[in-house]
């Protein structure tokens, strides 16, 4: 094998020089497709000398082949070690796979995920379905890319052996289950430059049911014409990312906040001897200004959210469900909390008969997703009745407590916003 290993570069020598700018666009797609194959075949002869390769790592004091290759090679040993699971694989009991890969009928990365797919069924089974799940998966391979080809790896069974795949799947979907239970977790950390990073492993249907209410705010914003913009605005998009010009982890970000800002607490488990919540404690002069900050309590210690700005505490205070905690120039508490600050149900139905959308010029949000703000607002003893509500997308509610924008009314009932020079 060394002298066709020396051949195969010597080979490639007398072609070290050639431009390919210039060859013909036939010529070109044949030759890719062609060393592709040719890199497959490499790699199954790679694969099978590495399966055979203990004796080399032992001889050097390594644990294994795969941790020698990482070494001399100068590979990622996650990389190295990957191929050696799979050289081992194909040289313990799958033939039909290695024997495609040797003839470039399937590429590294298809061979990787038949492995996985193959080696996923119980033992249970039968070697005689491994092997037909082997042999389809090959055959399905010639259509499908890597991805494609884990999707129908996963349910390979249902296509060679039906009659157990429900039981089978059963279990499957059993002991999954019962994995995301034990491998469940949730971090919250405060970063300290006023972003949290929130990092975690929930089961699926946890997932799953997340998914499901951030799309319900987000699908609004990513309908064409869901949006219309005036120039102003289309800048402000393209400055700072709002809309179509977000992307989709921003999207859900946004989405989120919304959610936790529609929960309603009396329906959450009671905290402390009250309904959980939140007390935003600052001053009179903060919050009728909207300058300076507000300290942030959720009654658990060490969480580290201590500070937003006053005008955030403003709208809040608008819509949310959170105790503001008003204190006077000693710090005697003024006022702890208004529950009538909050639209009642029967208002917001109102609302949404009355505004139907976002009253933004411009926005077509549906009202279902927007929030009722307080015209004169509720720092400043606006009441909440109709004749002092509007309904506001999120984004538009926040510029309406924004000290760079002005909000006017306009003939039409519609709103418009624009940045104070």
């Amino acid at each position: 094998m060394t002298d066709t290993a020396v051949a195969v570069k010597e080979m490639l020598k007398a072609v070290a020089d050639v431009n390919p700018t210039f060859m013909p666009a036939d010529e070109k797609a044949a030759t890719l497709l062609a060393w592709l194959e040719i890199e497959s075949q490499v790699a199954e002869l790679r694969l099978r000398v590495m399966s055979a390769a203990g004796d080399v790592a032992e001889s050097e004091g390594f644990h294994s082949t795969g941790t020698w290759l990482a070494h001399h090679g100068r590979v990622r040993r996650a990389d190295a070690m990957a191929d050696l699971r799979l050289a081992e694989a194909l040289d313990r009991g799958l033939p039909v796979l290695a024997r495609a890969l040797r003839e470039g009928a399937v590429n590294l990365a298809q061979a990787r995920v038949v492995a996985g797919a193959v080696g996923e069924l119980p033992d249970r089974v039968g070697q005689d379905v491994v092997a037909l799940a082997e042999a389809e998966l090959v055959r399905l391979a010639a259509d499908h890319d890597p991805k494609e080809l884990a999707v129908l790896g996963r349910r390979i069974l249902e296509v060679v052996d039906p009659e157990r795949f429900e039981d089978e799947e059963r279990r499957r979907l059993d002991d999954a289950e019962k994995r995301a239970q034990e491998k469940q977790r949730l971090r919250i950390r405060a970063v300290g430059d006023g972003t949290t990073r929130i990092s975690g492993v929930v089961p699926d249907a946890v997932a799953a049911r997340l998914a499901t209410y951030l799309h319900a705010f987000t699908n609004p914003r990513l309908a064409d014409g869901a949006v219309r913009r005036t120039s102003d605005e289309q800048s402000d998009v393209e400055k700072n990312g709002f809309g179509h010009g977000v992307n989709r982890p921003r999207q859900l970000a946004e989405a989120f906040a919304q959610l936790l800002e529609t929960v309603d607490p009396k329906r959450l488990p009671i905290h402390g001897g009250d309904a959980t919540n939140v007390t935003v404690t600052i001053s009179l002069e903060a919050l009728t200004s909207g300058l300076g900050v507000a300290a942030l309590d959720n009654g658990v210690p060490g969480d580290g959210f201590d500070r937003i700005t006053a005008r955030e505490a403003r709208r809040l205070a608008c819509n949310a469900q959170i105790i503001p905690a008003v204190l006077g120039k000693d710090s005697e508490i003024l006022d702890l909390g208004r529950s009538t600050r909050l639209f009642s149900k029967a208002q917001r139905r109102a609302l949404l008969l009355r505004d139907q959308t976002c009253r933004a010029e411009g926005c077509s949000i549906p009202g279902t997703w927007a929030e009722a703000h307080h015209l004169v607002p509720w720092s400043q003893g606006g009441d909440s009745d109709l004749d002092n509500a509007v309904l506001l997308c999120s984004r538009h509610h926040h510029r309406a407590h924004d000290a760079a924008y002005d909000m006017t009314r306009l003939a039409s009932g519609d709103y418009r916003f624009a940045r104070r020079t």
